[in-house]
């Protein structure tokens, strides 16, 4: 009986601590600011671009007229709070295009 009942409170311990884990806050990619991203026109050298907004987040060899910056925050157990994907295209070594209203994931 009492090793039944020393049991089952240990279990019953263990079970409410594991609902208590710490979760730190996560942040993935390149924290851009707004002002730096208008800055960024067409016709801009990769190295300025570079300058302004860092090195891409994800730079893919098999697309190399494309940059991607992706950020995403997420504060504990929640879905992100803040989550912001711009690309640019280049054609040799200038931009030619700025998308910078994409969607990311809403399960991130």
């Amino acid at each position: 009986m009492r090793k039944l009942l020393a049991t089952t409170i240990f279990l019953c311990i263990t079970l409410l601590a594991s609902g208590c884990v710490y979760q730190a806050a996560l942040s993935q990619g390149n924290l851009l600011k707004q002002e730096d991203i208008d800055q960024v026109e067409v016709g801009m050298t990769r190295n300025q671009v570079r300058f302004l907004l860092g090195t891409p987040m994800i730079d893919d060899p098999f697309h190399d007229d494309r940059w991607d910056y992706v950020y995403y925050l997420r504060i504990g157990k929640d879905t992100a709070t803040f989550k912001r994907w711009i690309s640019i295209f280049f054609d040799d070594q200038t931009v030619t295009e700025i998308f910078s209203e994409q969607e990311l994931s809403p399960d991130l």
